[in-house]
């Protein structure tokens, strides 16, 4: 994988785990991967990945068990959905109808045409 350069390498782990967590690959009480894992696949240093998953850990969708690694938590996968939604409504909406705006899209024409997508 190549990681993006507009994020950090901790908060592109923390949502590759997201992601998977979304899709279903990861359940409440999986174990996720290592730090060590995310290291030798994605040839990140250990603590890089350990901040990425710290990071979910402070967010509670992830919690450890000393010695034997950390595991998706109960509720993970709505708390990614609340985290997500914030992020669409607060940044990339009002980006996309800025766009619009720009564009000269009318909010009746958005909405028609969201009207027609299969969401």
């Amino acid at each position: 994988m190549n990681f993006s350069e507009d994020r950090t390498i901790y908060e592109q782990i923390s949502e590759i785990i997201e992601r998977d967590i979304l899709r279903g690959d990861l359940k409440e009480d999986d174990q996720a991967p290592s730090t060590n894992q995310f290291a030798k696949v994605y040839q990140i240093n250990p603590a890089t990945a350990r901040k990425g998953m710290n990071l979910l850990v402070e967010e509670g969708v992830l919690y450890k068990k000393r010695g034997m690694g950390m595991f998706v938590a109960k509720g993970a996968k709505q708390i990614i959905i609340k985290k997500r939604q914030k992020v669409f409504f607060d940044e990339m909406l009002p980006q996309l109808l800025r766009e619009a705006k720009r564009l000269d899209i009318t909010k009746e024409e958005v909405l028609e045409y969201l009207g027609k997508e299969n969401l």
